[in-house]
């Protein structure tokens, strides 16, 4: 874990090892995330659809299209 000290222009510097870890080189766009306390910082997608996919998968269960009555209650 590395820290960073924010300059007198509160710039920071990212780690090499999270550059690396993240694939961004000079020029590449991030995106900065804030949630609460909480501030992430991403890559950003060249094509969210693609990005996202896939990133709910499991969370309800296989047959919960089928128990749907059409107002988010099951039958």
């Amino acid at each position: 874990m590395a820290v960073q000290k924010p300059s007198s222009k509160n710039q920071i510097m990212i780690p090499k090892e999270a550059r690396q870890a993240m694939g961004v080189k000079g020029g590449d766009e991030l995106l900065v995330v804030v949630k609460d306390d909480l501030t992430l910082i991403v890559p950003k997608p060249k094509r969210y659809a693609k990005a996202l996919q896939g990133l709910a998968k499991g969370i309800y269960p296989t047959d919960y299209l089928k128990r749907d009555d059409g107002r988010g209650r099951g039958y």
